[in-house]
């Protein structure tokens, strides 16, 4: 994922799922520490339920396919 992809994608974290700066904060520092994916991270840590995990899958897909 490159930097605008990723800018949208917390973009569309923030907008679509009104997670707060905060909980993307608290996922991506895992994220470095750990190299896990971010979706998962963000479920695992009660950020996000499984209908929004699945938003966030499909955004991914949808966008990390139309970058290559």
């Amino acid at each position: 994922m490159n930097y605008y992809s990723n800018t949208q994608f917390i973009n569309f974290l923030q907008k679509e799922l009104s997670l707060t700066a905060g909980d993307i904060a608290i996922a991506l520092k895992k994220h470095q520490l750990h190299n896990e994916p971010l979706a998962m991270l963000l479920w695992q840590y009660g950020l996000v339920d499984i209908e929004q995990l699945e938003r966030i899958l499909d955004w991914l897909e949808n966008h990390l396919t139309s970058d290559q």
